[in-house]
């Protein structure tokens, strides 16, 4: 009886686990079959992408459509009862939207190389990694690969949280008839990668001069003997320390799956508020409606929601006031004003503003004509939504032990 008792428990744990086994087996089956009936959806989607583009194929004008995503991206996270966090459900239709666009044709995205750089890895989680990129070698060639047509979009950083604008990417605003699509900002967080065991053996960190200031405190105090060598990218710099023992490079952390490289620590910068402002910029406005496909959402609601100007003013007092009187004399906030010095042109200067209001909406339109006729020159570089912060560096179990070690 005592051994019987003895040997219940045991018994039961054996039935236990093949019920468990039973169950996970019959939920696998069920997967499955949600799989296939996803697998027939999104082909039933893609047919009508194609077709899609078959409609759309004399048009003039761009594929990426960013007033509709969001329209469409904000619906179904009103919609979305969970358990799928929301997260979750943009991040797979931006893959959705990135398949269906390049079903509808090819598109060619200009960025700043080579691949693997902070610039690629933004494009590709906010376009999707469908669209085919294109590495150039500065932002000058991005511009003109997107104005000549080589390419429909273009990846442009433009300002960063710690270091202020892009002073070069505003420049080519006045030299290209390009247009601001839409606006994403990329959390600029650091990662050591090398094949090294540890940091001890480390006596080499490659990287592109500004990684290696903004992490020079972390360097300092945790690598006090390596060499600090600048190079012209931080993908260029995991190339380079892919093929040396003790050699390190600070990047993106994704760089270590892409060469196989191990990661040492991650989240290195001395400031963890590093953010960069990307915009997608295309030889055409965004704005729907003008092929009369699609209506313009209403204002307020998922439309554009903020709008770039390019504009100079007559040399004389109050001229800037003027039109910072009527922007405010219609409710319209200013989020950004910087001055550029206009080229060809002594002490002569061009403003770049941020409005938080679709300029576009024709019920602007008498806003506008005033705003013209109170510039010199006035140029609209695009209406856009505000874009999302992408931080896809959620932190691990292994990540939290890396930043309690450093």
């Amino acid at each position: 009886m005592d051994d019987a008792k003895a040997h219940w428990p045991q018994g039961r744990d054996t039935e236990n686990g093949m019920e468990g086994a039973q169950r996970l087996a019959a939920i696998r089956k069920e997967i499955d079959s949600v799989d296939l009936e996803l697998l027939r959806l999104f082909n039933r989607r893609a047919d009508l992408s194609l077709e899609v583009g078959r409609i759309k194929a004399t048009e003039p004008g761009i594929i990426f459509k960013p007033l509709r995503e969001r329209e469409v991206l904000d619906g179904l996270a009103a919609k979305n009862p969970g358990p799928l966090p929301e997260e979750h459900l943009r991040a797979i239709w931006r893959e959705i939207f990135s398949s269906s666009r390049a079903l509808q044709r090819p598109q060619n995205v200009a960025y700043l190389g080579p691949e693997g750089t902070f610039s690629y890895f933004a494009g590709v989680e906010y376009l999707g990694h469908a669209a085919s990129f294109h590495p150039c070698g500065d932002i000058t060639q991005i511009f003109e690969e997107v104005s000549s047509g080589q390419c429909e979009l273009g990846v442009v950083p433009l300002e960063n949280s710690l270091q202020g604008t892009v002073g070069v990417s505003f420049d080519l605003f006045l030299k290209h008839e390009v247009f601001i699509q839409a606006e994403l900002f990329s959390r600029i967080s650091h990662c050591l990668l090398s094949n090294a065991p540890a940091l001890a053996a480390v006596r080499t960190v490659y990287s592109h001069p500004q990684p290696l200031a903004q992490c020079g405190g972390w360097l300092r105090a945790h690598l006090p003997g390596a060499a600090l060598i600048p190079v012209e990218s931080t993908a260029a710099a995991a190339q380079r320390a892919a093929g040396q023992p003790d050699a390190a490079a600070i990047g993106h952390g994704k760089l270590a799956d892409m060469l196989g490289l191990g990661v040492l620590a991650r989240r290195i910068e001395d400031e963890p508020g590093n953010w960069t402002r990307f915009v997608i910029i295309g030889p055409k406005s965004a704005q729907p409606g003008q092929s009369g496909m699609a209506p313009r959402p209403m204002p307020g609601h998922t439309g554009a929601d903020k709008t770039s100007l390019l504009f100079t003013l007559p040399d004389k007092a109050g001229s800037l006031s003027t039109v910072l009187d009527l922007l405010a004399g219609n409710d319209i906030n200013m989020r950004k004003l910087e001055s550029r010095p206009l080229r060809g042109q002594c002490w002569k200067y061009v403003f770049f503003a941020d409005v938080e209001s679709d300029l576009e909406d024709p019920r602007h339109a008498a806003l506008l004509e005033r705003l013209r006729n109170a510039c010199t020159s006035f140029r609209i570089l695009g209406s856009y939504p505000t874009g999302p912060q992408l931080d896809r560096m959620s932190l691990s179990g292994d990540d939290a032990s890396d930043e309690q070690g450093m």
